[in-house]
């Protein structure tokens, strides 16, 4: 049944622009697959779906091809500079940055749209990631600890 319904996934998204988890999941019962928010939640996650912006100037899921970069080469260079720690407690990811970046490094991150973060708030040298859960937290510590190594 998942097999059937990530295929399902990857042949929806690939005939129209499917925005939201929400729109997924309307659109796989169309076709007889019902499946709950965490499932379809995994689904993209194991299918290394992206959101890309469309010729209609939204975001909707797409498929990472291989060449493609799923870190922007800008955002990468922002964070890199600006960013000089990252931890977090609870639900909050704290991202301390060097003074006066983190607005841009904020900006940055806010494009690639992570579907576990909530919200953001940036001030002149720190900004905050406000995330669903506290393993999201986790999560995405270490996901930005990644990407600050390089």
């Amino acid at each position: 049944m998942k097999i059937k319904r990530q295929a399902k996934i990857l042949e929806i998204i690939e005939e129209r622009s499917i925005e939201t988890q929400d729109e997924l999941i309307r659109a796989l019962e169309e076709t007889g697959f019902r499946a709950t928010q965490a499932t379809v939640s995994r689904d993209i996650k194991e299918l290394r779906l992206i959101k890309i912006l469309d010729s209609n100037g939204k975001y909707c899921y797409a498929v990472m091809n291989e060449k493609s970069d799923p870190v922007p080469t800008k955002f990468l260079s922002i964070f890199q500079d600006a960013v000089q720690s990252i931890d977090f407690a609870g639900n909050l990811v704290v991202v301390k940055c060097m003074s006066g970046m983190a607005q841009a490094a904020c900006a940055a991150m806010d494009s690639l749209h992570w579907e576990s973060v909530v919200g953001t708030l940036a001030g002149e040298d720190t900004f905050v990631c406000i995330t669903r859960t506290n393993e999201s937290a986790v999560e995405l510590v270490e996901e930005l600890k990644k990407l600050q190594r390089g």
